[in-house]
Parts: structure tokens; C-alpha cells; sequence
């Protein structure tokens, strides 16, 4: 032991003598690194070469030859046999996993500092462990990448993609599930029009904010722990909000689902890219991309063939209701459920734990990679040959709270603070030269194709229900002075209006009154019994002795100066009544809605077969340009079916542009930022898509050349913006 000790002493000494010549070499290891890899990428996977280029520039990062019994396998530096042949030398030269030393070493020189340890500025200039650093990280780079072409791509990453195929699903229902049981819940809640549409916005709003945290989190922690997280809590509150009663509590639980579920495409994309080889990388995140379009069928499929059923539903007394869109709600929650626990099974990204110094822990899952390809592929014999991997300098300084006086809520709240404020500082990186401009591009992008998109998705379907609202309006029966005594309706009215009308000692018993309007008419002697109305109101009209039993005909249904004269009501129905067995337009509506998203699916599977082909650049504007030219031809739309089949090609165009965007996004940022860059951007599309929601739906039965021609030019600019975005094919994930 005494002699270890004192060959780690010698060690830390000439460690501190050689990162100061390294200072002066790294700037000159950033251009080199880039040159070897694109020698290293023609040349077999011979991971030694780093070693011995680095012995020929100036024996910078030299390893010693070792003696018999000299391996690294301290447990007290956090070792395993998984990298065993590594010796102290490499340990610190290296960068790699140091471990952390006991409270009682005294005799730990200046210049050996462990990981996760605050950084003196006396030990080492801050600008100068940065230059370091990003030294590393490109050589890392090129190294990782190698490893990743021997890991292959087989069972592993398929099993891997199923598993963040799920979690992106959940996504895709969210964002839809909100439109689709916004009128039922409304009506069911018994919602005023004052608060109509906060569901809508709100959600997104948890979105919004979900996607920046998570996102960032997921740097500082790891992409499967926070996706596991931001999960877990999108499903269980989803489940939650279909059994509560209240708007108000049925808000807060979408709220906080939307903030759960707001994680979920930048830390799946971050995730995936990161088991990934470069000339495998568009195609699959691209296919990746589908399982957003297969949650959106799912849930337009799930929504047309449940909410529209009212005999799905159980009521308990008066008081709680379970109406088939809460039925809904549940089926929904189902593929978030299922992403968790299959997330339980997968370890985490090995790409997070080597730019976090976790040497040992990453080489274990490359391992597994490695071993789970091979004996896919009937190689079980075949070694992972990888002992050693290059792990960049450890910059973060953790801050030490008083234990003894802090009380855990504080901790807590003091936790979260500097977390948050290291994703912003983290934020702020991706701002500073040379990624500025091209985060600028990023963002208008992002914040155009959101905009029009989610704008147009709101303006489609109450456009078509405008249409069948006005087609239906036309075919209404009038029936002028009629006089009607002694007679008993006990079967349904509907689209009809009555003006004028005299109804003398007649019963209305188990009935429906579905759009009819009485005006001006008197009901003397009438009995009402087990009466529904629904989209039905009596206007300056006159009960004489009239009983109503078990109606739902209030004071919301007589309007305009109508008078109740000597009249009874008893057990009148409580809280809003809703059928979808009476809303002409149900079924419609939720098919067109399916016809859209089955419009996706080509153009999914287009985009997924060009996107290394033709470039994610040309197909991020072209799509986007194309999906403009076809939104201004709406304004031609003048019937139902035609808008029906712009909606069908709209999809289907814009759908590359989507694919094109994330797989672009993913490779702009370098590991370390990456979940919080595309954090970044999904919180400002989900700023556009409220906006978007606000503006276009504002604007429905109004006018519809105002938003034709902006979301026209939105989706043109962005995509002539897109263009100017740098080719990211190339790119080695830092």
C-alpha cells in the first residue's frame, strides 16, 4: 500500500506538470481531431490509433507500459473489472473515472482533483479546462462513433426504438386527446363560454414548460431517469383527470399531465440518437418519427369509436357522472403506461454517462450493446475489444448547503433553484458565437412550422363544422300559427322552429327536442314529463299551469322574455345534459379527423426512405414550402369535400417537414446541451401552437382569408429560413 500510495503522488505530480503543456496544445487537438476522424471513419476500428497519435504529439497523454500486478482495481476509486488494464496514468491523463477520494486522504495534491469536486481557479484557469474540454469532447466524438460501428445496429436499438417509439406516442395523444373531448367535457362540466377554451391552452401551456425543464434536466441527470419521471407523471395524472368532477380539478391534472408529457420528444430523440451510428442516424430517427403520427391515429381512431357511444358511460346518483369521453381519457393513458414499463427494462444512454465522467458505467452498456447485436446475428463468440474510452475534463462545481441548519423543504427548493439556473446557463451556451446565428434560424423554424400547423389543425375541423352546421341550418321545417290541443308527443323533434304557436292541455312525455326553437308560443295546461332538450330554447314564450317532471328544461332554455305562469317543476335534471346520440355531426368530424392522420403515413414513409438521400435540409424547406403553397389553395375550397382533401394533402406534406426538423435539431447540439436545446425549441412550438389556437380559432366564421394567408406565408418564410440552417448529416454527435 505504501508503495501505491507513493507511485499516485509521482503520478499527480507529473500530472500537473503535464496539464499545463496540454493547455498549450489543446486549441491544436480541436483542428486535429476533426482530421482524424475522417480518416478513422475509412480505416478499420482500431481505437489504439488515439493512444498513439497522442504519443507522437509530444507524449502528450503518454501511457507507460505496466507491470505484472500493477491493474486498476482499487474498489476505493470506483473501479470494475470492466476496465481493468487501465492504470493510474490513463486514470488522470485520460480523464477517465477517478473516482471519489475518502475524507481522510490528506495527502491529495493540488493538481489531482475528483470528479464532481469545485475546481480551484488557483489549480487551473477556467478558460484553459475549457479549451481542454472541448478538446476532448471532439476526440471523444470521433472514438464514440467508432465504438458505436463496432456495437452495430441490431437487436438493441430495435428494442430500444419500440420503447421510445411508446413514449413519443403518449405525445401525439396527448396533444390531440385535448381537441377531441374539449366539447364534451365542456358540456359535460357544464362549462360557461367565458372559460371555454382554457383546456386547450392550458395543456399546452404545461407543454411549453415541460419541455424546457425535462429537457434540460435530462443533461444533468440522465435521459432515461428523467424520461422515466416526466412519464410516470403525464400517466398517472392523465388517469386521474378522467374520474375527477370539477373543471377546475380537471385543468390542474392536465396541466400537470401536459408538463409530464412536455419531456418526452427531446429527451426520445436525444436518447435514441445516442445509440446510433452516423449513416444510420436519419433514417431511424426519421422512423422513429412515426410512432408520433401512430399515436395521433390512435387516438382519432380511439375517439371516433368510443366518446361519440353514450351507452359507454355509468352514473352514480346524480352527482358523478362517467360520460364516454372519460372512457376517453383512460384508453388514452394507456401507451404512457406501457412506455414506462418498458423503460423499467432499458439502461440508460452510455453516450450521457461518458460526457459525465462514468467510465465504468458506460462501458458496461456498450458491452451490452455489443453482446446483444452480436448474438442476435448468430456471433455470440465475437469480443467487444473496447478497454479504454476517452472521457472529457470534469468542469462542474457542486455547491455544499449547511446541513446542519437547512431543513429538507429548503434543500429541496434551494435544489431545484440551481438546477434551474443551471439549464439556463446551459441555455445561454447554445446562444454564444458560433452556434448563435444558427440558433436564431433554429427557432423561427420551429416557431413557423408550430404556428401553422397547430393553427391549422384548430381552424380544419370547426371550419367543416361550420359547413355542416350551415347545411344543416338549411333544411330546418318552420311551422307558423299552429293550434295543437289534447295531443301527446312522445317522439323527437328536431330542426324545427315554431312561431306563433297555441299548445293547449298536451303532453310532451319521454321525448327529445333536438334544435328545435319555440317562438312566441303559449303552452297552457301542458305536462312535461322526462323532457330533453338539447340545443333547444323557448323564446318570449308563455307556461300556463304547465308541470314539468324530470326535464332539463331551466332558466338556460327560457330566454327572452318568457313567462312561467302558475307553473310546477319537480325533480328537474341536474347539471348538463349530453348525448352524443343527438349530435348530427359526431361520427363526421372524428372519421375526418382519422382520414387526416392516415394522410401521414406516406409521406412518414417517404421522408424516413430520402431523408440521407435527398438531405435534410431540402426536404426541411421543401416540405414546408409545399405545405404553404397547398394551405393558400384552401381559399378555392368552397364544399366540404374539398377541404376534406386539402386537409388530406397538407398532412401528408408537412409530415418531412417535421421528420426533417427533429432529426435536424437532434444533430445541432453537442451532447452535453443537447436535451436542452432541444428543450428549447419544443417549448417555443408549443408557444405557437397556443398562440395558434387563439388566433385561428378567433377567426373561424369570420373570415377565412386571414388565416389562409398566414399560415401560407408563415410556412413559406420559415421554410425559406430552413435553408439557410447548416448540413447537419455530417455531423458527429458530440
Amino acid at each position: 500500500m505504501e508503495d501505491t500510495y507513493n507511485n499516485r503522488t509521482s503520478l499527480a505530480k507529473g500530472a500537473k506538470d503535464m496539464v499545463k503543456e496540454a493547455k498549450r496544445h489543446a486549441a491544436k487537438k480541436v483542428n486535429k481531431a476533426v482530421d482524424r476522424a475522417a480518416d478513422g471513419y475509412s480505416s478499420h476500428h482500431n481505437y489504439s490509433r488515439f493512444q498513439d497519435e497522442e504519443e507522437e504529439d509530444e507524449d502528450f497523454y503518454r501511457n507507460p507500459p505496466r507491470q505484472d500486478g500493477e491493474g486498476y482495481h482499487d474498489n476505493e476509486e470506483g473501479s470494475s473489472d470492466a476496465t481493468e488494464g487501465h492504470d493510474d496514468e490513463d486514470e488522470i491523463y485520460e480523464g477517465e473515472y477517478q473516482g471519489i477520494p475518502s475524507a481522510g486522504d490528506k495527502k491529495q495534491k493540488e493538481g489531482q482533483v475528483a470528479l464532481g469536486q469545485p475546481v480551484s481557479d488557483a489549480a487551473r484557469d477556467r478558460k484553459g479546462l475549457e479549451q481542454e474540454r472541448q478538446a476532448d469532447e471532439e476526440e471523444l466524438a470521433q472514438q464514440y462513433e467508432l465504438i458505436i460501428q463496432e456495437c452495430g445496429h441490431g437487436r438493441f436499438q430495435w428494442q430500444l426504438f419500440l420503447v421510445l417509439g411508446l413514449a413519443l406516442m403518449s405525445d401525439g395523444v396527448e396533444v390531440f386527446v385535448v381537441g377531441f373531448v374539449l366539447p364534451s367535457a365542456e358540456t359535460d362540466m357544464c362549462v360557461p363560454n367565458s372559460s371555454s377554451g382554457w383546456l386547450g391552452s392550458i395543456v399546452y401551456l404545461g407543454m411549453m414548460v415541460g419541455a424546457f425543464f425535462w429537457g434540460g434536466m435530462s443533461d444533468k441527470v440522465g435521459r432515461r431517469q428523467c424520461l422515466l419521471i416526466c412519464m410516470s407523471t403525464n400517466g398517472f395524472f392523465a388517469f386521474l383527470s378522467s374520474f375527477v368532477q370539477g373543471y377546475g380539478l380537471f385543468l390542474l391534472c392536465r396541466l400537470i399531465a401536459g408538463f409530464g408529457i412536455g419531456g418526452a420528444v427531446p429527451i426520445v430523440f436525444s436518447f435514441f440518437a445516442e445509440v446510433l451510428s452516423r449513416e444510420k442516424r436519419g433514417e431511424h430517427l426519421s422512423w422513429l418519427c412515426m410512432f408520433w403520427m401512430i399515436g395521433e391515429i390512435y387516438a382519432s381512431a380511439m375517439a371516433w369509436a368510443i366518446i361519440p357511444h353514450y351507452g359507454w358511460s355509468f352514473s352514480m346518483g346524480s352527482a358523478y357522472q362517467f360520460h364516454s369521453w372519460r372512457v376517453f381519457v383512460v384508453v388514452c393513458a394507456l401507451p404512457c403506461v406501457c412506455a414506462v414499463v418498458a423503460l423499467t427494462f432499458m439502461p440508460e444512454s452510455p453516450r450521457f454517462y461518458l460526457e459525465v465522467g462514468k467510465h465504468d458505467e458506460a462501458w458496461m452498456i456498450l458491452k451490452q450493446i455489443h453482446d446483444t447485436n452480436m448474438r442476435a446475428r448468430g456471433q455470440p463468440e465475437k469480443v467487444f475489444t473496447v478497454n479504454r474510452i476517452k472521457i472529457p475534463k470534469q468542469l462542474d462545481e457542486l455547491v455544499e448547503m449547511n446541513t446542519e441548519s437547512g431543513n429538507p423543504v429548503s434543500k429541496f427548493f434551494f435544489r431545484i433553484k440551481a438546477e434551474i439556473h443551471g439549464i439556463y446557463v446551459n441555455l445561454m451556451k447554445s446562444f454564444n458565437y458560433p452556434m448563435r446565428e444558427n440558433m436564431m434560424r433554429l427557432a423561427i423554424v420551429w416557431f413557423t412550422l408550430s404556428f401553422g400547423y397547430y393553427g391549422l389543425s384548430v381552424w380544419f375541423p370547426d371550419v367543416i363544422k361550420h359547413l355542416q352546421a350551415d347545411e344543416y341550418a338549411s333544411k330546418v321545417k318552420l311551422h307558423n300559427n299552429e293550434r295543437i290541443e289534447d295531443f301527446t308527443f312522445n317522439f323527437t323533434l328536431e330542426n324545427q322552429i315554431h312561431k306563433n304557436g297555441l299548445f293547449i292541455n298536451d303532453r310532451f312525455i319521454s321525448m327529445k327536442l333536438k334544435s328545435v326553437t319555440f317562438i312566441d308560443s303559449t303552452f297552457r295546461n301542458c305536462y312535461f314529463d322526462d323532457v330533453t332538450s338539447v340545443g333547444s330554447f323557448f323564446r318570449n314564450c308563455t307556461f300556463i299551469d304547465a308541470f314539468f317532471f324530470n326535464t332539463d328544461i331551466d332558466d338556460s332554455k327560457l330566454i327572452d322574455g318568457t313567462e312561467v305562469v302558475n307553473s310546477t317543476f319537480t325533480h328537474n335534471k341536474t347539471g348538463c345534459q349530453m348525448t352524443f346520440d343527438d349530435d348530427y355531426s359526431a361520427y363526421w368530424v372524428y372519421f375526418i379527423n382519422f382520414l387526416g392522420t392516415l394522410a401521414v403515413l406516406p409521406g412518414n414513409i417517404v421522408s424516413a426512405l430520402l431523408m440521407d438521400k435527398i438531405g435534410r435540409l431540402s426536404m426541411l424547406g421543401g416540405s414546408m414550402v409545399l405545405s404553404g403553397i397547398s394551405c393558400f389553395f384552401l381559399w378555392f375550397g368552397t364544399s366540404e369535400s374539398m377541404m376534406i382533401f386539402m386537409l388530406c394533402l397538407y398532412n401528408g406534406l408537412s409530415i418531412s417537414a417535421w421528420n426533417s426538423l427533429d432529426v435536424v435539431t437532434t444533430e445541432s447540439f453537442p451532447t452535453v446541451r443537447r436535451g436542452t436545446g432541444f428543450g428549447f425549441c419544443n417549448a417555443l412550438c408549443k408557444m405557437a401552437a397556443v398562440l395558434g389556437n387563439l388566433i385561428f380559432g378567433s377567426l373561424v366564421g369570420i373570415t377565412k382569408a386571414i388565416p389562409i394567408l398566414m399560415a401560407s406565408s408563415v410556412l413559406v418564410g420559415g421554410g425559406l429560413v430552413a435553408l439557410r440552417l447548416p448540413d447537419t448529416r455530417a455531423n458527429v454527435l458530440m
